[in-house]
């Protein structure tokens, strides 16, 4: 499979990235940011690109795709909704629609997380906004569309969080993983997880486009 990945330089992205370059099904990984990822390897190639609103001038980058894996996000801490909105919704569908354009018939995958308001009418703001992007990406021409939802994400062989108090969590909690999935199995998953999911999802797919932690891990063969 040739597989795009949106969001390498991030913590779930970069986990993700480490698994694809691992699994022997994955030919190659072509990685849009707008920053360096860090990662060499035969199989990455990778697009600085500023302006995500606007993919046209990628369109042959991205074609032939079998995959896309959207790991690109933004906390809605201090937003406004329109800003939220904007940097979430219209980020992420301008990106998904030019993929669908460049590569008919991909599989798309897109990190969301659990409690979105699939209803679009919650009191969370940043719910709604998330329900709204998983429902218009659910309604694009992709060959399937998956929504992933997890809780709380461990990241794992390495990966680091570039929020200093995040990863100072992630340190704390590290050594009771384990106890954490045993205890909270909806709730808990890894990087590393996500990004075997993600592969088996555009492998062989699964009988619902919305995913959370636990479907996440059996896929992931961790569950």
């Amino acid at each position: 499979m040739k597989v795009i990945l949106f969001g390498a330089s991030g913590m779930v992205g970069a986990g993700v990235l480490l698994e694809c370059l691992d699994d022997a099904r994955i030919r190659s990984v072509l990685v849009v940011g707008r920053s360096v990822c860090g990662a060499t390897h035969p199989k990455l190639t990778e697009i600085l690109h500023g302006d995500f609103f606007d993919l046209s001038a990628l369109r042959d980058r991205l074609s032939g795709a079998d995959a896309c894996f959207f790991c690109l996000g933004t906390s809605a801490a201090g937003l406004d909704e329109r800003t939220y909105h904007h940097l979430t919704y219209d980020l992420t569908l301008a990106a998904a629609r030019a993929v669908a354009e460049a590569s008919p018939g991909l599989t798309f995958c897109y990190v969301s997380g659990e409690g979105t308001d699939s209803s679009e009418q919650g009191r969370a703001m940043w719910a709604r906004v998330k329900g709204k992007t998983e429902n218009a990406l659910l309604r694009m021409p992709f060959k399937a569309a998956y929504m992933l939802r997890p809780a709380y994400i461990q990241p794992m062989r390495g990966v680091r969080s570039k929020t200093r108090w995040y990863q100072a969590v992630y340190t704390v909690f590290a050594p009771v993983y384990p106890i954490l999935r045993r205890l909270l199995p909806r709730y808990v998953t890894t990087t590393a997880a996500v990004g075997k999911a993600m592969i088996r999802l555009a492998v062989g797919g699964f009988e619902r486009p919305v995913l959370h932690s636990q479907d996440i891990n059996r896929l992931a063969g961790e569950g």
